[in-house]
């Protein structure tokens, strides 16, 4: 299926310039992610490793890459030279092996806080409680820690999934306060990004919408 236009050029129109349209490209080939940056798109989002570094060597170096899935501390030396974010960061040992692997490569890594917002047990995150004490130790100076990320229950209760996400915007608000750094709230996929907008949210992360379906 071709890239649908129509779908990007909508959801464009609805962030009116207030927030970040991070375009989910995992699986899908590099055709597909130059035909949407052809039409100006340059932040792409990927979830594998090894896809993104094979991804970043033969597409324009002016795209900004994200980091969206659960990243191991092992494979972060391997995406440290050129990833513009990292949105899954779920435990201090991770954020350790960023700074890490930031000193060596001379820059400094961005990076956002995953909070378990969901229901389901199968995802990954500080708790609420975890970051309500939050504190990122000083000797990390090069990872700038710019905000949360979340990924509401996979469910048709839209009122659930308001509530977590009005929830985790709250929690980012009362963080702000101590962290002035913060200003990304990365919340919003395909199923749930309008509520998401419409909760707070200022980055949000499309895939099927603009790619169409995935084909594992």
């Amino acid at each position: 299926m071709p890239v649908n236009t129509e779908a990007y050029q909508k959801i464009i129109s609805q962030l009116n310039n207030e927030a970040t349209l991070v375009a989910v490209s995992k699986i899908k080939p590099v055709e597909d992610i130059l035909a949407l940056y052809q039409l100006g798109q340059k932040d792409f989002g990927e979830n594998y490793v090894q896809e993104l570094v094979d991804k970043q060597a033969k597409l324009p170096s002016d795209i900004r890459w994200h980091f969206i899935g659960h990243l191991q501390s092992n494979k972060v030396k391997y995406i440290a030279p050129f990833v513009h974010l990292i949105h899954g960061v779920d435990s201090l040992k991770l954020l350790k092996e960023i700074n890490k692997q930031a000193i060596k490569y001379n820059r400094i890594i961005h990076c956002l806080l995953q909070v378990h917002i969901a229901q389901e047990t199968t995802k990954f995150g500080f708790s609420f409680d975890e970051l309500q004490e939050l504190n990122i130790p000083k000797e990390f100076i090069n990872i700038s820690v710019d905000g949360l990320m979340g990924m509401a229950s996979f469910s048709d209760d839209r009122a659930l999934i308001r509530n977590e996400f009005k929830q985790l915007k709250n929690l980012f608000d009362k963080l702000k306060i101590n962290h002035p750094q913060f200003h990304t709230l990365s919340i919003g996929m395909s199923d749930d990004y309008t509520i998401a907008l419409e909760e707070g949210s200022n980055m949000i992360r499309i895939g099927s919408l603009l790619f169409g379906k995935r084909i594992y």
